[in-house]
């Protein structure tokens, strides 16, 4: 092998990075300790972006194309390295190809529960997951905050610190829009497109990406919460206990024999219930009216302290008791306003006046 032979295998002249990779952010061309000769052909192609980094200082960036480096278009890298006269002579310098295509389908997720105040629920514990699209817009600020001197930098390695900022985003969205969790869920749309304008800032000035899309996919609450949540959906179905009653009554009425006569059984109990408890209330106004009547039941332990200054009142049980139902359905037709009643810290009160009324109805 001749000199001339020699020098040329010292020196590059075709730079290019075929990517054949979906998860590659950005890539050092291997030098192999060689030099760049002057007029060398650098070849960017399509989502890539070639950027020159000499002795730790960033020099000229090419988007895609074919270049040949010459003194006119690497003048950054003439003045780093102090060319009186233009390029002339082979060099040195690292060259980093970025991915500037769009990186889709990437999952984000809550690792911990975020605490948020419902006005529903009070302080509440959720958790959100879904997925983004985004590219690198800025490349130098990408090398420098992110990649680093990594000569093969893969989107894997970026997923953690990307996590944490969604989340912590997604958290200030959620909090500073007051939706009710319960309204989250229809609105999963609405929230992804409203954190892009707050994300895309953030991201671009510190790491240079910008998302192209956010979608949250599901955000769900802890067991305890879901189960209050069925038993609101129960009462709602349920609706006005008294109806409910008549609405068993008739159904078991209409059939015979085996699940009927069952049925039927439970509803004649309740009919019975119905019916002692008008029995009872009307004992009670009979006791109103006339002086040497019975004594009323006796006022509940948690309004004894009031004394006689208080109207006579039955606690849920006493209710209960009288039309021959569990408590369970009694509180939930004070809940939903069947039954009068007055809710006194976590307990209810019901005038006899209020049972009457219910069961004039």
């Amino acid at each position: 092998m001749g000199l001339l032979d020699f020098i040329k295998t010292q020196l590059i002249e075709i730079i290019q990075w075929e990517d054949d990779s979906r998860n590659t952010l950005s890539w050092r061309f291997p030098d192999e300790d060689k030099e760049i000769k002057r007029g060398a052909q650098l070849i960017v192609r399509e989502s890539q972006t070639a950027q020159f980094i000499y002795v730790g200082q960033f020099g000229d960036t090419f988007g895609p194309g074919k270049h040949t480096l010459v003194t006119d278009n690497i003048p950054v890298l003439c003045r780093l390295k102090g060319w009186k006269y233009g390029f002339e002579s082979p060099f040195k310098a690292d060259i980093y190809y970025v991915n500037t295509r769009l990186f889709t389908g990437n999952k984000w997720g809550t690792s911990n529960p975020i605490m948020l105040r419902d006005q529903d629920f009070g302080i509440v514990r959720v958790r959100a997951f879904g997925t983004y699209d985004f590219k690198v817009v800025n490349v130098q600020t990408f090398l420098r905050e992110v990649a680093g001197t990594d000569h093969h930098f893969v989107l894997e390695e970026f997923a953690d610190t990307m996590r944490s900022r969604f989340v912590s985003a997604f958290s200030d969205a959620i909090a500073s829009a007051k939706l009710p969790v319960l309204d989250v869920a229809a609105r999963y749309g609405e929230l992804g497109e409203a954190l892009l304008p707050v994300l895309n800032p953030i991201l671009t000035d510190k790491y240079g990406i910008a998302l192209g899309s956010f979608i949250i996919e599901n955000v769900s609450v802890p067991p305890e919460v879901e189960q209050a949540i069925d038993k609101r959906s129960s009462m709602a179905a349920v609706g006005n206990l008294n109806d409910y009653v008549k609405f068993q009554m008739a159904e078991a009425m209409t059939k015979t024999g085996g699940e009927g006569g069952n049925m039927a059984n439970t509803a004649a109990q309740l009919g019975a219930g119905l019916a002692m408890g008008q029995q009872m209330m009307g004992a009670m106004t009979a006791a109103q009216a006339t002086p040497s009547a019975a004594a009323p039941p006796p006022i509940p332990s948690s309004a004894s302290a009031a004394g006689a200054a208080l109207p006579e009142l039955l606690a849920p049980a006493d209710v209960a008791r009288a039309l021959g139902v569990s408590e369970t359905d009694v509180l939930q037709s004070l809940g939903d306003g069947s039954i009068k009643g007055k809710k006194i810290g976590a307990s209810w009160r019901v005038t006899r006046a209020a049972l009457e009324e219910f069961l004039r109805n």
